[in-house]
């Protein structure tokens, strides 16, 4: 028997701190969306795979700053919960875009079926070595903003000694890895031994911030004191390694995950030691580069294909209704690497 409805999560609720499962998102069910439904230009959508990313905190906070606008609350039935997808393609009335192929798109959400304009879908053609989900994580906006916080922002060198906070991440494994391949000694932050040893395995030194010993630790293993430090996580982290900065030392600002829960402004408190050492501390945003993402996938293609940069993800089944609490999670450090909830198998 054909489907009759389909599923979408809503934002029932902003969060003053902490991510709610069962409150600040609901479930909803739709009438099904088929061809019949398209318009000239249009394509319809089935969702694979949702990424999951620390930005969304700042999507769905009140009056959020983001450069995403906050997800509305609509009166009525609210908003789908707004995120990149990659997404199979069951029908389309667009000239560029076929039938079963598979696309990344920000413009349909979290929900099972969606109906977009074909310019907002962007056409998924892997390279020599890849697989579906990379688009979304190495090859994707993971990748490519830890490959322009080190290249263009921080100018990293061989020989820098490179410090990465939430260095388990999507980005930090990302960055951690670019970092070595150009000639980078790396020290990681992340939460648990288990990604102490991960990181061990790529190359890096790490450190877990969660032990009593961290600051110790964290002392005598910047003993040289850092040249770079790529910044996942800010707070207490971010002071600390001001304190053990070079002279001139390039800090590149890319998140901060400590504080997205908090509801509390950051306080620096080594704040003169940007000062007396001048230090440079650089935020970015990706798009600043969109002109080049098409050069960079392809020399980010090129490690993977050759083994020089690998994968990392972690990919939770059990489709939207799993979705909330996977996003509660990546604050508790519940992945490794690129975080995905599976909606539907591939094809």
């Amino acid at each position: 028997m054909a489907k009759t409805t389909f599923q979408s999560l809503i934002l029932a609720k902003h969060p003053k701190t902490n991510i709610v499962p069962g409150a600040t998102f609901k479930l909803v069910t739709n009438p099904i969306l088929t061809a019949d439904d398209l318009k000239d230009g249009q394509v319809l959508l089935e969702t694979l795979y949702i990424s999951i990313d620390p930005a969304m905190r700042g999507w769905i906070e009140e009056g959020s700053a983001s450069y995403r606008p906050s997800v509305e609350i609509s009166v009525e039935v609210g908003a789908v919960m707004v995120g990149v997808v990659i997404a199979n393609v069951l029908a389309s009335k667009a000239p560029t875009i076929s039938a079963g192929q598979k696309v990344f798109t920000f413009n349909a959400g979290w929900t099972e079926l969606a109906i977009t304009d074909a310019a907002n879908v962007t056409p998924i053609n892997l390279p020599n070595g890849a697989k579906l989900t990379d688009s979304l994580g190495v090859l994707g906006f993971s990748g490519l903003c830890a490959y322009f916080g080190l290249i263009k922002e921080a100018d990293i060198r061989a020989g820098d000694f490179l410090v990465v906070s939430g260095a388990a991440g999507a980005i930090g494994t990302a960055a951690c890895q670019i970092a070595l391949l150009k000639g980078a000694k790396v020290l990681g932050t992340v939460g648990t031994d288990d990604k102490v040893s991960y990181l061990k395995e790529l190359g890096c030194d790490a450190l877990n911030y969660k032990n009593k010993d961290f600051a110790k630790k964290f002392e005598q293993k910047t003993d040289g004191l850092i040249d770079i430090f790529f910044d996942n996580v800010g707070g207490k982290i971010l002071d600390l390694a001001l304190s053990r900065a070079k002279p001139r030392a390039r800090f590149v600002l890319c998140g901060a995950t400590s504080l997205y829960n908090s509801g509390n402004t950051a306080i620096i408190e080594n704040y003169l030691d940007i000062i007396f050492k001048s230090i440079r501390l650089q935020g970015y945003f990706m798009n600043e580069y969109a002109d080049q993402f098409a050069v960079t996938t392809k020399i980010l293609a090129q490690w993977l294909a050759e083994g020089k940069l690998k994968r990392s993800e972690t990919i939770i089944k059990g489709g939207l209704a799993v979705a909330e609490e996977a996003l509660a999670g990546i604050f508790t450090g519940t992945n490794t690497g690129k975080l995905l909830v599976q909606v539907k198998e591939e094809n």
